[in-house]
């Protein structure tokens, strides 16, 4: 594990909180133009990151700003792979400009889920990452085969998990259509993680507890709540005596 625990952020997709959300973290990834994001946006939030000493992540997804990158994609390799090429390209010109380093990368949504099974759309992903490894991280589902796969691939990576989401007994987040399956509850967010970080299991939907051992874990930014279950979250942190990587 990283010492102290990470909180990071999934932001510059429109919501524009980032100010406000940002003395709370130790860590962002910005869209990269997949589901959200654009030169000005990523230039805007990689700036306020730089401000507040933030490692700074990228946020690619598939290209599919209509459904948010939320629904999975059939994609031909060959375009899958220029797509992810084309957005990491774009937010590293950005942090250039800005004379920023890029920490690490983390996918976004349906493609995030995706990649956690692992197979051939993994393989792909991480051909995509190669000229990355050694350079910066990966932000990979805790305990995923992804996980397994890219460590075994000589990528260093952060396992994730999430402060405010639902989980199914295999490790799979519930679907956002289910009710219940973003937690917006500060108090209920605040104990999870605790649970994750002091007893290293999250309790299921099933009342059954999945083992997790988490580097990073995630807030994020379009809860509606995310600035209130960020307060909390920090004191609470405090209270337990657990260090956050920006303390």
């Amino acid at each position: 594990m990283a010492t102290g625990i990470d909180l990071n952020c999934d932001v510059g997709e429109g919501v524009g909180n980032e100010a406000l959300l940002f003395p709370y973290i130790s860590s962002c990834n910005i869209a990269t133009g997949g589901h959200a994001g654009d030169v000005s946006s990523m230039t805007q939030v990689a700036s306020l990151a730089k401000a507040q000493q933030l490692l700074i992540g990228a946020h690619p997804s598939y290209p599919d700003r209509a459904n948010f990158g939320r629904v999975s994609l059939e994609m031909e390799k060959q375009g899958f792979q220029e797509s992810m090429r084309s957005q990491l390209n774009s937010i590293r010109e950005v942090l250039s400009a800005l004379n920023l380093k890029l920490d690490h990368i983390k996918a976004h949504g349906a493609l995030y889920n995706d990649l956690a099974k692992g197979g051939a759309l993994a393989d792909a992903y991480l051909q995509v990452m190669e000229p990355f490894r050694g350079e910066c991280m990966l932000y990979v589902p805790c305990g995923s085969e992804f996980a397994k796969i890219a460590r075994d691939r000589g990528f260093e990576i952060w396992e994730e998990a999430f402060a405010d989401r639902a989980y199914h007994s295999d490790g799979r987040l519930v679907s956002r259509s289910v009710p219940g399956a973003v937690l917006t509850d500060p108090e209920a967010v605040c104990n999870q993680v605790l649970q994750m970080i002091s007893e290293n299991r999250v309790m299921c939907t099933d009342g059954s507890f999945l083992h997790i051992q988490p580097d990073t874990i995630c807030v994020h930014g379009d809860n509606p709540e995310a600035l209130e279950i960020l307060k909390r979250l920090r004191s609470t942190l405090f209270e337990a005596s657990i260090p956050v990587k920006n303390e």
